[in-house]
This record gives structure tokens, sequence and C-alpha cells, in this order.
């Protein structure tokens, strides 16, 4: 995995690499192991990269004429596709991903991504053309931001190395606030939260052209078709696809483990890697003095430690777990809202900040169980096939706008904010004839694919990689994904269970005790010490009248500071109760302050 930055000016021959060079040390850690760059009279690249593949072979910016390219990603049919390449004639130096890369692009041009299985977010300058491609993987587990004028293009992979170009302002307008306020922590689809920044969406690329100018177009959406396997041959299929996938992203130069929570999606992984021969780690995150302080909800009904400990058992695993206290939580808010350029999801970002950076020097590339819940209805607002789609992981949305400031409320219609949003999604899914019957719940699988998930992906990206550790998500494959979309709920949900399709097709590889618990996220802590912690520094910012009071009215935080509030329902997704909130509105006031965030509201 890596990182990049470049600058396209269709009007300017004068040298950018000086504002190039400090564009993609601001992504540093995405590519500690080399960095390198290249400039022409209009195009410039910078690259930093992690080496997990082909040490020599791959170094970017990568040259075949008249092609540069900058990458970021992993093609895990790297050999399917250089033997295509071969039978053309092409002849190859190495035997890196990169190279198949700008082959495939010189032979097929932009049809290329269509024969890429893997994750990826790349450039593709052509010299003798004065023409730029870019691309995204089709879920959109790499990222790809840009910034465009009317005659020069910025992209890079995060919006940080944007926001160091000097035309580039951070400015917030009516809707970054609305994306804050109404979906976040979360954004609406193909937008930043800063004005003047772009997000290329998943399953887009998009050309840049001195004449044509900037143009974007879908190449890959999720196919509307019958399903017509029988349940049993549906489940041998599901099988062989995630087999495939997960030992597709084995293949690695460097030492390859899995993050391990004892949970279906993360034991399945491990135990198809446990069989294969090779040197394998696992991981697991938990908290200091966690049993102490647990508490068992519908949403995390119980701990990870007994079910971790079965799969230990069961395939002898090299297994390390790594407990966080409250202070590397607390301690690392600030670090994880920068990796995301943005608020997050408070400790529940930190602690994975902090576990990849301990993960670090016993892995260089782990598998993790990231796509599977939304991919097999795994989550409690997918049970139902006649549930009304909806942002079901938005909690307490009438509490959100009440408790914003009489002014914003004024100017930041943010139910129409959701329900347009909402709407522009299901249209893309919808308007392809999905059968009537089925409706709902591609609906509500689709929503929380395009915003829910792609939440998910952008947490594991920036903490991963803000530790220059490359994650891996075989859930995210798109074959599979193909496959299961169409599969009607009453198949995915085999047995009356959540996910029952995938238990069914894994349950000779799994403990039966891990093959029938019931559904967990992400571990996340439940010690007081880390509440006062919030609780005091939010206390603090509210004293001296920081930034966020003028965003929020004065009860908003009485009600929120007060020690007897108990939070039964979370703020967003499943983990993000009181003290997570806090933790949000911590990392909003640091990112309002060290992005020098200019508030332009109309």
């Amino acid at each position: 995995m890596c990182g990049f930055a470049g600058i396209v000016d269709f009007r300017s021959t004068e040298s950018r690499l000086a504002t190039l060079k400090e564009m993609t040390e601001t992504i540093h850690s995405r590519g500690p192991d080399a960095s390198d760059y290249f400039e022409d009279a209009h195009c410039s690249f910078g690259h930093k990269r992690l080496i997990v593949v082909d040490a020599e072979g791959g170094k970017q910016p990568f040259q075949l004429a008249p092609y540069r390219m900058v990458y970021n990603g992993e093609l895990y049919n790297t050999e399917d596709v250089r033997q295509e390449l071969l039978k053309a004639g092409h002849q190859f130096n190495s035997y890196s991903d990169t190279e198949v890369l700008i082959h495939a692009y010189a032979e097929w041009g932009a049809a290329c991504v269509d024969h890429l299985n893997g994750i990826f977010a790349f450039a593709v300058w052509n010299e003798s053309t004065s023409e730029l491609f870019l691309a995204r993987d089709r879920l959109g587990v790499k990222p790809l931001f840009y910034s465009l004028s009317q005659h020069r293009l910025l992209f890079a992979s995060e919006p940080k190395a944007l926001l160091t170009h000097p035309d580039v302002s951070p400015v917030v307008t009516n809707e970054g606030l609305a994306s804050l306020f109404a979906l976040g922590p979360g954004r609406f689809p193909g937008h930043d939260l800063f004005r003047d920044i772009q997000e290329l969406r998943p399953g887009f690329r998009a050309f840049f052209h001195p004449q044509k100018g900037f143009m974007q177009q879908r190449y890959w959406q999720l196919p509307t078709n019958d399903h017509i396997d029988s349940a049993e041959d549906t489940v041998q299929r599901v099988r062989y696809l995630a087999e495939q996938a997960i030992r597709r992203q084995l293949v690695s130069d460097v030492p390859i483990g899995t993050f391990l929570s004892g949970g279906i999606d993360s034991s399945i992984i491990t135990a198809i890697a446990a069989k294969e021969n090779i040197q394998l780690s696992t991981f697991s995150v938990d908290y200091v003095d966690n049993e102490h302080y647990f508490q068992s909800s519908s949403f995390q009904p119980d701990s990870d430690h007994a079910y971790i400990e079965a799969m230990i058992e069961a395939y002898g695993l090299h297994h390390t777990n790594i407990s966080l206290t409250s202070d590397q939580l607390f301690d690392g808010l600030q670090e994880a809202m920068v990796a995301r350029d943005a608020p997050g999801m408070g400790d529940i970002d930190s602690s994975l900040l902090a576990f990849c950076r301990l993960v670090k020097p016993h892995a260089t590339v782990v598998l993790s169980g990231e796509c599977a819940d939304e991919l097999f209805a795994g989550y409690p607002w997918l049970q139902e096939e006649q549930s009304v789609p909806d942002f079901f992981w938005i909690r307490n949305q009438q509490q959100r706008f009440q408790f914003l400031h009489p002014d914003l409320q004024q100017k930041l219609p943010l139910e129409d904010v959701l329900s347009e949003v909402r709407s522009s999604l299901l249209y893309e899914v919808l308007k392809r004839g999905e059968p009537e019957h089925l409706a709902n719940h591609k609906g509500a699988s689709y929503l929380t694919m395009q915003h829910f998930m792609q939440n998910l992906l952008e947490r594991k990206d920036r903490m991963s990689m803000r530790s220059g550790l490359e994650v891996r998500v075989p859930f995210a494959d798109h074959e599979l994904w193909e496959y299961v979309w169409n599969i009607p709920l009453s198949i995915k949900r085999m047995g009356g269970q959540e996910k029952g399709l995938l238990r069914a097709a894994f349950h000779d590889v799994l403990p039966d005790k891990v093959l029938k618990r019931k559904k967990n996220p992400y571990p996340k802590t439940f010690h007081p010490v880390y509440t006062s912690l919030v609780r005091e520094r939010l206390s603090e910012v509210v004293a001296r009248q920081g930034a966020i009071t003028s965003l929020f009215q004065p009860a908003f935080f009485n009600e929120l500071l007060d020690t007897s509030t108990k939070a039964t329902v979370p703020w967003f997704g499943q983990l993000m109760q009181t003290p997570q909130l806090m933790a949000y509105l911590i990392q909003l006031e640091d990112w309002i302050q060290m992005y020098g965030v200019e508030f332009q509201i109309r």
C-alpha cells in the first residue's frame, strides 16, 4: 500500500515540484519505505511507498513510455492479468503488480479496470497526449480525493495533501456542516467536508483533458438479476468465492497476519489462512480492566475472549492480544482525527490506530473481516425484508437537530439533507428495476454499503496506513459481492439466524462456540477512567467557550456533561454512546482549531 499526490496544470509550465513535495510529505506514513517524484511541463507526481511485493520492481512513479503512473493498492489477480498481457505481446521485467497495472492500461486504456480484481486508486499520465486518467476500486477500499479548477486538477490519497496546496482553503459551507450534523461521522457520497475537495466515488474512473476538461463515469455497479441457484448450491458457491478471495489476498513478501475478534467473519478468514502453508500471526484488541466494566447490551452481547481462545485451541495459532489503556485511547483522539482529516468515531478510531501501531512490528500485512455484515445482512437493520430503507445507523436524529444553535437550525435543513441523500442513493439502485419483493431489502443494503460501509472502510484505511500497516479486506471482493447481492434475505438468514448463509458455508472450519456466536461489533472500552478523561476535556472546551460552543445550544453540553446521563441508544452505528460522542466533539474542536476551519454559512 502507498500514498500519492499529483498536480496537472494545462496553463502553466512552471515547476510545481516544491509544492508537490510538501503535499506528498503530509502522507509519509502511508509509504514510509520509499519516495520518488516525476515532473514534466504539465504534470507532477509524488509517491510514498509501503513495500509489500517486489521491492525493486515496484518503484514509483512507474514509467512505460509514454505513460507515467502512481498507484495505491494491491491487485489480487496479478498473475491472471499478466498471462493475458503476455499473450498480447507485453514483456515484463519484474513480478510486481505495479508493472502489470501500467501494462494493462497500455493495452486496454480506461477499460483496464474491468480486468482487475483488487483494491486500488491510481493515476496514469499520457505524456504524448497530455491526458490524465484516474480510477478507484469498485467497493471503495482505497481512497482518492481531488480539487478541480478550470484548468488544473490536484489529487491525492488524503485531503491533508490537497490542503497543503496554497489554493485549497479549509472552508466549510452549509453542505459540509450538514454532513457533520446530519450524517456525521460521515459525508455526502463523493464529497469531503471541505468546500474545495471532492472524492472520486467507488467504482468510478475519471479523465482530465486539456480541451474536454474533467469527466467522470461509473464503470461498475452491482448487477440486478434473479437468483436461480438452490440453497445448497448457493452455500457451495459462497464457500468457493469467499475462499478464493481469502487465498488470493494471502500473497505477500512480508510477514502476514489476521485481525481475530472471535466473530464469524474474522474467524473464517483466520481458519482459511491457517490451512495455508504460511507463517501466520493473529492479533486481537481489548482494554485494560475491561472484564470488570463490560456492560452487555443488545448491541454488544458479550466480550471476545472466550471465542478467540476457541480459535487458538482449534488451530494452534500464534496469537497476540493487545490491551490498551484509557490514556492511550484519550491521547490518540487528536492523531486519529488528523488521520481522517475530520472528526471520526472517537475512541473507536483511536483504539484502532493504537492497535495497528502495535501490530506493525510483527506484521506488515493483515487481513480483516470488514464488509461481511453489509454483504450477508449481519446488521439488525438488515434483518427484515420489508424494512423501509433509511440511515438506521444515524441515531438520535431529532436530538441532533434540536441541539443545534437556533441560527444553524434555520440555515441547515438537516431532515431535507438526509432525505435528499437517501433518495439519490436509492435511485442509483432501484432505477434498474429491482423486483418489488426485494426492493426494500436491496435499498436498505445499498444505503448501508454506500454510506455506513464507506465510513468503516475509511476508518480502517486511515488508521492502518497512519501506522504503515496494510489491511486487506477479503469480504470486499467484487466477485463475491456480484454473486451474493441478488441472494434473497431468506437464504442469507438461513436457519433463521443473521448471516446464516455464511455460517452454513463455513460450518466445518469453525469451532461450534464461534459458529453459534451472535454478532458482536468491534470492542470498545467501558472503563470509567476513559469516560472521566473525555468528560473533563470537553468540560474544559465548554468552559473556555471553544469553537464548538457556537454550533450547539448550551443545553446540549449541560445534558451531555451531566454525570447522571446514561445513553441507551448509540449516537452512530452500534458503539458511539455518551463517551464516544464526547470524544467526537473533542475531535470536532481540535479539527476546527488545527485545520483553521473557516465556516461560510449562507
